[in-house]
């Protein structure tokens, strides 16, 4: 395993957090402490894309963004990465295939929020992800209804697990899923952008 790669050991279960964190906020933190609890898990890592297939516009600088969340996230369990960008990887289920391949043994869960489950099924080879790793999704403010009748939410109805079997989400074969109320912080990524409170985009700070 490379030293700049994050560390784990077979056996052990690694939450994925992904996305464009443009910028990171106390929402990310939130689902990642209740990810970490409710699931039960050793590790979660924070995949900060180097970009956003599905978006036009690029994001803030790599750079910016990582040590913007380096500074909000203080957990022993929670390590911010820049994974993606190192394995030269642009889509999710490229990433995992290269991660399950690099980490064998590792039980791997992808965490995201309702309002990236509505969508899922636009994003490349949507099923194949859900038939590689189980995966945990959070509720989001006014996303419950859009996440619940989402295309993925209706043809993987049959594996999804009630929330009271989230910490045996991990040690489940996939495809798995289940959905999780937890206690929402009303943030947004865009909603800060809009409002001109994240400089992330500038580079003489």
């Amino acid at each position: 395993m490379r030293s700049d790669f994050p560390f784990a050991l077979p056996g052990m279960t690694v939450g994925l957090f992904g996305g464009s964190f443009d910028p990171p906020h106390a929402g990310h933190v939130h689902v990642s402490r209740e990810a970490v609890k409710r699931l039960h898990l050793d590790r979660l890592w924070w995949l900060v894309s180097p970009g956003n297939p599905l978006k036009a516009t690029g994001p803030a600088p790599l750079d910016r963004r990582i040590a913007a969340a380096r500074s909000l996230v203080v957990h022993p369990r929670i390590e911010i990465t820049d994974i993606e960008a190192r394995l030269g990887t642009r889509y999710t289920a490229a990433t995992l295939a290269r991660l399950r391949a690099l980490y064998p043994g590792v039980r791997f869960v992808w965490i995201m929020g309702a309002d990236n489950l509505a969508q899922f099924h636009r994003w490349q080879r949507w099923d194949q992800i859900l038939r590689s790793v189980p995966v945990a999704v959070f509720a989001r403010p006014g996303q419950r209804i859009s996440a619940r009748t989402a295309k993925a939410a209706q043809v993987f109805r049959a594996h999804k697990l009630p929330a009271a079997a989230a910490h045996r989400l991990a040690h489940t074969a996939p495809p798995a899923w289940c959905f999780l109320n937890v206690p929402m912080v009303d943030l947004s990524s865009s909603e800060i952008r809009a409002r001109g409170d994240w400089d992330g985009a500038r580079r003489d700070l």
